[in-house]
C-alpha cells in the first residue's frame, strides 16, 4: 500500500514539474540569458539590443514639454557676459534637470572656494577663460586654464582657487537637489531651510580608468585631431565629448531622436554646432554657448559649416544605456 502511494505521488510531480519551470525555460529558449532578464539594460550600453531597429509606439506629451527657468534653448555666453560686465565675481544658473544644475561661475583674481565634496554624484566644470587652480583629494594641484574639462569623483574633497591677475570663468555642473558636504576642517557654508550635522564616513573618493582628473581639450583634442570619447562616465552622470567633421546642414524634415523621460544639453567646445528641437527654431551655438532639449522632444545636433565642431553631452544613465527613439529613415543628425 505504502508503495503505490509513493508510486502515486512520484507521477504527481511528473505532471506539476513542467509547470513550475516553464517560465524559466521559455525565457532561455526565447534567446536571453537569465541574468540578462534579470539586469536588462544594467548589464551596460546595448546589452539586450537585436540585430537592427525595430519600430515601436513612443509616447510625448501634449503640449511638448515645455522650457522652465532658468532653462531655455539656447544660453549665449557672449550674452552672459555682457549682462556682468563690470563684475568681477558672479553666477548665472542656466540648467536646472531633475538630474543636474548647471551654473557660470566667474571669481575674482585670488578668489578661493571653501574644500567641499558631493557625496554619491561627480561634479564637473568647463574651463572657458582665466586660469583655476583645483585641489582635489589624493591628486597633486593643477591649474587648469582655458578649454580644460575637470571633475571631481564622489565624496572626493576639491577646492578652486583663481590665479594669476585676471578673473576665471568656469561651467559647473552639480547633482540636482544636492547640498555639498564639508570635511570636518572646514566651516560649512549656511544655506536657508538646511543644517549641518558633524558625522562619519568611510568614502574618500577616487578616480578610475575612465573617468580622470581633468582633460586638457585643446591640446589632446584639438591639436591631436583627437575623436569623440567619455570624460565623465558613471550609473549616473554622463558627460561625453562628441566630435564631428563639418557637413551639409540636414533639412528640417530630419528631426534626429528624443528620450524619454530625460533631459539632453550640450555645452559647445570646438567650432559651430546647429541644433534643431521641435517646435523651435534652428539655432547656431558658438564655443560656450549652452543648448538645451528638453524631455521627449525631438532633438538634432550637427555640425556647422566645414570645420570640425565638438559638443560636451550631458545627459543620465548612459552607462546602463539609454534609448534614442530615432525617426524612421531620419539620416544625418544626432
Amino acid at each position: 500500500m505504502r508503495s503505490w502511494k509513493c508510486l502515486a505521488l512520484f507521477a504527481a510531480l511528473a505532471l506539476v514539474t513542467p509547470f513550475l519551470v516553464a517560465p524559466r525555460v521559455a525565457a532561455q529558449a526565447a534567446g536571453q540569458p537569465q541574468a540578462d532578464a534579470q539586469t536588462g539594460r544594467g548589464a551596460g550600453r546595448g546589452a539586450g539590443r537585436g540585430p537592427g531597429p525595430r519600430e515601436v509606439w513612443a509616447a510625448q506629451p501634449i503640449p511638448e514639454t515645455p522650457y522652465t527657468p532658468p532653462n531655455r534653448l539656447i544660453w549665449r555666453l557672449s550674452e552672459i557676459i555682457a549682462a556682468h560686465k563690470g563684475q568681477q565675481s558672479w553666477r548665472q544658473a542656466v540648467v536646472k534637470t531633475r538630474d543636474f544644475e548647471g551654473t557660470f561661475i566667474q571669481m575674482a583674481p585670488g578668489e578661493k572656494t571653501k574644500t567641499q565634496f558631493y557625496s554619491d554624484d561627480r561634479a564637473f566644470w568647463v574651463v572657458e577663460s582665466g586660469q583655476i587652480r583645483f585641489s582635489m583629494a589624493g591628486q597633486e594641484p593643477f591649474v587648469a586654464s582655458k578649454g580644460f574639462l575637470v571633475q571631481a569623483a564622489p565624496s572626493m574633497d576639491y577646492s578652486m582657487e583663481t590665479v594669476g591677475d585676471v578673473p576665471a570663468l568656469r561651467f559647473e555642473v552639480t547633482p540636482a537637489g544636492e547640498m555639498p558636504s564639508y570635511p570636518a576642517s572646514e566651516t560649512p557654508t549656511p544655506i536657508k531651510g538646511w543644517k549641518y550635522t558633524k558625522t562619519t564616513i568611510t568614502d574618500r573618493g577616487k578616480y578610475d580608468d575612465v573617468n580622470k582628473a581633468f582633460l586638457d581639450f585643446n591640446k589632446d583634442i584639438v591639436a591631436a585631431d583627437g575623436k569623440s570619447m567619455n570624460f565623465v562616465f558613471d550609473g549616473h552622470t554622463s558627460a561625453h565629448v562628441i566630435r564631428g567633421p563639418g557637413g551639409p546642414t540636414p533639412p528640417d524634415t530630419n528631426f534626429g531622436h528624443f528620450h524619454e523621460n530625460m533631459v539632453e544639453f550640450w555645452i559647445v567646445l570646438e567650432g559651430q554646432l546647429d541644433v534643431l528641437v521641435s517646435g523651435e527654431k534652428l539655432v547656431t551655438g558658438e564655443i560656450g554657448d549652452v543648448i538645451f532639449a528638453p524631455e521627449e522632444r525631438w532633438h538634432r545636433a550637427t555640425t556647422h559649416g566645414t570645420g570640425p565642431s565638438t559638443r560636451l553631452a550631458i545627459t543620465p544613465r548612459l552607462k546602463e544605456g539609454q534609448v534614442h527613439y530615432m525617426q524612421p529613415g531620419g539620416g544625418r543628425g544626432e
